[in-house]
């Protein structure tokens, strides 16, 4: 093994890679890896989970790439840690990961003896405090966080950097053979998988046809952002050429990195306190059928089951369905979340957890908590032809398709009550 590493984690590709720029410039003989992290899979239940074959697949990819320079990826499987004991490299260059377990991990790999662990950003284009208020706190709204991060942006912080000029740095190496899914512990998925393409036409469009999901209306590019596979720079070089509001939705990732790394407790607590003093009704029988797309909203039904096949839901649907479970079955969001990240192929900590908590109202610059939206009249306005519930609520109309699962009036006035009780009582 080379004393000098690419450790590549949510950063599958080797074009515009700040940590593998790093490693090439600096130093000859750079072995690339990856390492199926055991305390990550051993926490999927589902071992047909589709990020790890995506995973698989993006590696496969990326020992092509590196072949055709003459050198070879290594991966491994195990506790990155084990890992890094035995391979013993003096130094290791990687990228920033703003998650609370990938901070951890990071700070156990730096300890270990005769190893230096150097970090780069490289996943957003401004982390943590970069863009801040005057008075250098965090943002907590996204208008203001937005300004000036438009204001802040120039051409340094988009430019790619030339892995592809330092390629003769890298070791010298046969090909190598992947891990087979199987001997990691899983299985192929038969979720399909979004090209690794950038739809140009469908960009210029993204403000007129994003908020309805019977269009292909969206770039589906989310799960190449989640892993690395496609370059925050090169998007947001095209979203500056093509569309803004397509470039508001990337900020909106980066605020949402930004909470977390800010705000860490919004992991598993509201960013707002008094929102934990909300008494959730918490019923399992009624959770299961908002899972298995049985509420009796069609529109609700046809985004769960979506996710249930592809792995994918329409962002306008994300937001309908988030507000159906914690507002007119008022249950607790951190249950809707939990569900998304066992089944959401773009799964992203930072980005699910300012979703739901923005459909909850616990969160930073979230839906006021009496904004309740009608899954009735937004099928009406976003899918007027039943186009996308009909593809996946082909049995509605007849009597095999259930009866409400609640009144939406009734819901409307219940949830209000509980969430005023809430708030009074922490206030």
């Amino acid at each position: 093994m080379s004393d000098v590493v690419a450790w590549l984690r949510r950063d599958l590709r080797l074009h515009d890679n700040a940590a593998l720029y790093h490693a090439l410039r600096d130093n000859k003989d750079v072995q690339v890896i990856f390492i199926f992290d055991t305390n990550i899979l051993d926490k999927l239940d589902d071992k047909h989970d589709a990020r790890v074959a995506f995973i698989h697949d993006s590696l496969n990819i990326l020992k092509s790439e590196l072949e055709k320079t003459g050198s070879s990826l290594k991966v491994f499987h195990g506790n990155p840690v084990e890992v890094f004991k035995k391979l013993k490299p003096k130094n290791v260059y990687a990228n920033h990961d703003y998650e609370p377990y990938a901070i951890k991990r990071d700070e156990a790999v730096s300890k270990i003896p005769g190893i230096t662990l150097h970090t780069f950003k490289d996943q957003v284009i401004f982390e943590k405090k970069e863009v801040v208020k005057d008075d250098g706190t965090p943002y907590t709204v996204f208008t203001p966080y937005s300004r000036k991060w438009k204001a802040k942006l120039n051409a340094f912080y988009t430019k790619s950097y030339p892995t592809e000029n330092y390629f003769g740095n890298l070791i010298s190496a046969k090909p190598t053979t992947l891990p087979s899914l199987e001997s990691i512990g899983f299985q192929k998925s038969n979720v399909p998988f979004p090209p690794r393409l950038i739809k140009q036409d469908v960009i210029k469009k993204y403000k007129e046809q994003r908020d309805f999901p019977a269009i292909e209306g969206t770039s589906r590019l989310s799960v190449h952002l989640r892993f690395g596979t496609v370059s925050i720079r090169d998007l947001v070089r095209l979203a500056l050429k093509k569309n803004e509001t397509w470039l508001n939705e990337l900020i909106w990732r980066e605020f949402y990195q930004m909470i977390l790394s800010n705000f860490p407790h919004v992991e598993n607590t509201a960013f707002k306190p008094a929102y934990d003093m909300i008494e959730w009704r918490n019923d399992p029988a009624e959770f299961d059928k908002w899972c298995n797309g049985q509420t009796g909203y069609p529109i609700v039904d046809a985004g769960m089951r979506e996710l249930s096949a592809t792995g994918f839901m329409h962002n306008r649907v994300r937001m309908i369905t988030a507000s159906f479970l914690t507002r007119h079955l008022l249950i607790d969001w951190r249950w809707g979340e939990a569900w998304f990240a066992s089944k959401l192929l773009d799964f992203d900590l930072a980005s699910n957890n300012g979703g739901w908590q923005w459909a909850a109202g616990s969160g930073c610059d979230a839906a006021p908590y009496f904004r309740v939206f009608n899954p009735t009249t937004q099928a009406e306005k976003f899918d007027p032809k039943n186009t996308y519930i009909k593809k996946w609520v082909p049995e509605l109309g007849t009597s095999k398709y259930p009866a409400p699962i609640v009144e939406h009036k009734f819901a409307r006035e219940r949830v209000l009550n509980a969430y005023k009780t809430a708030l009074a009582t922490k206030a």
